[in-house]
């Protein structure tokens, strides 16, 4: 089961469903680093950038449950996954989902073999929109 869960984490970095987070409003000029913020500007987080950040993941654009293991095949937290966002802005829902998230997967796979079809390649492709969704593409499902 633990190792569900690394797959788990490894899905949601890479499918990256939101791209940005809740737009904010600078209250007053702000100074980061080099760059003036004035009051009034409003900024989106793009989340999009921490989960795939070269320096923070060692295969940021690969499928890789190895990102969430340490040496000992234990689950290793990271501070770059915030597939809910992050501070005060975070999902309120997270934990709801990631128990349903779990208990989905789980289930899932605990009754089905999934596969591509005969001759076909599973494919990382997206759609970019609001939010990025997967191309379309078939599976198959077949029961245990």
């Amino acid at each position: 089961m633990s190792y569900t869960d690394v797959v788990i984490h490894e899905i949601q970095r890479m499918a990256d469903i939101v791209l940005f987070n809740v737009a904010h409003m600078a209250t007053k000029d702000t100074r980061v680093d080099n760059y003036t913020i004035p009051k009034g500007t409003m900024l989106l987080a793009t989340l999009h950038s921490v989960l795939h950040d070269e320096s923070m993941w060692e295969t940021p654009h690969s499928f890789n449950p190895q990102h969430f293991l340490d040496q000992d095949g234990k689950f290793r937290k990271r501070e770059a996954f915030l597939p809910f966002s992050a501070g005060k802005r975070v999902c309120l829902g997270e934990q709801l989902a990631r128990m349903e998230l779990f208990l989905f997967f789980t289930s899932i796979l605990q009754r089905f073999s999934l596969s591509p079809p005969a001759g076909e390649q599973p494919s990382l492709e997206f759609r970019l929109g609001g939010t990025r969704c997967p191309k379309p593409y078939r599976l198959c499902a077949v029961p245990r």
